[in-house]
């Protein structure tokens, strides 16, 4: 198949463009305005690649999530600070010993068919969706023990071990509800509303035509009084990077969310009071671009070859030329936008081409002539040309050291299954949402018994060291906030030394939008927003 990459492989390391002023704005920045919203209007939103199933319950890709938290909701969502806020659920309490959540659900709320929405709806989900097959749910929801249904509108999630941690996961990200009536005796993860999914949100699933788009209607009944402002909602699969800033900037689409437009093309949108570009829309997701290492091939079963990938590997220039400043070189597998479990007191792999090459020599692969020490593919993504970009990159630096890398782009289907289906893999480029609290972000990419064959997006790596188990498992429990930030410290250190992932640069998700679009409430899980408040001027 023909490929983007090979025309690039002279002259990616040369250097990038600077960005310039860029109208960076908070999000949404339209609550600032004083702009007054108005009914009607369907606006277009890019989105690539093309989702697998629009059900953030079993497949949590942004793609996914963002066109799912339009038509379903989760319990709560987060505002620009992080905090939790009401959603399906009203209001909620911890039991005084930590070993309940009391959840009070919304009244009068109906699913799009007109059922009304209850507790069972809540205690279903959880126990049967949650719990087995959604990607985090496993870590997250696994000392759950019961949900105690009281009422209509009442769950009691009990616990087998205190979880102060777990409001942190129940938006719609980590808690999609499902209609219990529309799931109960099926197969579920062949259920047709995942793919025409049926929801409490404020937007109606209209129509799916493949490889063109997904409508979504308005809601009529939505819980909300008077929302939403839009008549619709439209996402247009547009795979070709340069073609998503044409549309945008002709004004055929209106919004393109999560890093849609390029680094290298966001000069084009730099005109203040036609465009808006923000990079907090993501703060919830906490991201970080790396490398996933498939610890059981023999080679790389050596953390000596791993530690060797990494030290031969600039990521400050990868940050500047790839990403064009826009984020961070990770430090630690917990980003440092979240300082109170961030540290980089572990081992650092600043560029260090001699000692990438002993540690290859000290793990038996020396150099032998001109032939490669070693050759490895590299499986990503098609749509997204920063993991093009970053993927050269790699291939490039790792030639240096004798390592040869080739590069294998294929969809999503395909390299899911490649990867957390079949292990079929040497390394796999991606982005890992890491989330505000480490215990539900960073723990399932690393632990042991997350490792599920066929769950997208748990331990790939199939990394398992009882010592890390011992100390995130630790860390999952403890109450004392310092006792608890040690524990997570300790497993810093730890995972530094290890790298079974290849952590690269710490990401900040742009979003570009006209200035005739507009949010009323910012938040900091603003890519997964209903837009429910979101109109156009």
């Amino acid at each position: 198949m023909s490929s983007p990459l090979s025309s690039r492989r002279r002259t990616l390391l040369q250097g990038g463009l600077a960005l310039g002023a860029l109208p960076l704005a908070a999000p949404w920045a339209a609550a600032q305005t004083g702009a007054t919203p108005k009914r009607g209007g369907t606006p277009s939103i890019s989105l690539a690649p093309e989702p697998q199933i629009i059900s953030a319950a079993f497949l949590t890709t942004m793609q996914t999530t963002m066109v799912a938290g339009k038509i379903s909701e989760g319990l709560v969502w987060f505002d620009d600070k992080l905090q939790p806020q009401p959603e399906l659920a009203e209001s909620w309490s911890f039991a005084p010993d930590g070993l309940s959540l009391t959840l009070n659900l919304r009244r009068g709320v109906k699913w799009h068919d007109g059922q009304p929405f209850t507790s069972a709806d809540v205690a279903f989900s959880l126990l049967n969706v949650w719990q087995k097959f959604h990607p985090g749910g496993r870590l997250a929801y696994a000392s759950v023990t019961a949900v105690d249904t009281p009422d209509a509108h009442t769950a009691v999630l009990r616990f087998s071990r205190p979880t102060p941690y777990l409001l942190s996961f129940m938006n719609v990200y980590g808690a999609q509800v499902l209609p219990r009536h529309i799931y109960e005796g099926t197969d579920l993860q062949k259920n047709p509303a995942n793919n025409a999914p049926i929801g409490t949100g404020p937007f109606r699933f209209k129509e799916w035509v493949k490889g063109s788009h997904i409508a979504l209607e308005r809601n009529p009944d939505y819980w909300k009084p008077g929302l939403p402002y839009l008549d619709g909602v439209v996402f247009r699969f547009i795979p070709e990077a340069a073609a998503r800033s044409v549309v945008l900037a002709s004004g055929e689409v209106q919004v393109a969310l999560a890093s849609n437009i390029p680094v290298s093309n966001l000069n084009q949108f730099s005109d203040a009071k036609k465009w808006r570009i923000n990079t907090t829309d993501g703060n919830y997701l906490a991201s970080i671009k790396l490398i996933q290492v498939n610890t059981r091939r023999p080679a790389l079963a050596d953390r000596r070859v791993r530690q060797a990938l990494l030290y031969a590997l600039d990521r400050e220039a990868l940050l500047r030329v790839v990403f064009r400043g826009i984020g961070r070189v990770a430090t630690s597998p917990i980003p440092s936008t979240v300082p109170a479990f961030h540290s980089k007191s572990g081992r650092q792999y600043r560029h260090d081409p001699k000692q990438a090459e002993a540690l290859l020599d000290a793990a038996g692969f020396a150099r032998k002539g001109s032939a490669p020490r070693l050759s490895l593919n590299l499986d990503l993504g098609a749509g997204s040309l920063e993991d093009v970009r970053t993927a050269e990159f790699f291939k490039q630096s790792l030639a240096r050291v004798g390592v040869d890398v080739t590069l294998r782009v294929s969809d999503a289907g395909v390299y899911l299954k490649r990867v957390f289906g079949d292990a079929d893999f040497d390394l796999f480029l991606t982005s890992l949402h890491n989330l505000p609290d480490p215990t539900l972000g960073v723990q399932r990419w690393y632990w042991s018994k997350n490792i599920a064959k066929g769950v997208p997006w748990s331990n790939g790596s199939g990394y398992a060291n009882p010592e890390l188990d011992r100390l995130m498992e630790a860390a999952s429990v403890e109450a004392d906030p310092a006792k608890r930030r040690a524990l997570i410290d300790q497993w810093q250190v730890f995972v530094q030394e290890e790298v079974p992932i290849l952590d690269l640069i710490e990401i900040d998700w742009t979003t570009v939008s006209s200035t005739r679009f507009h949010k009323k409430t910012p938040q900091g899980d603003g890519l997964y927003a209903s837009l429910a408040d979101a109109w156009l001027e």
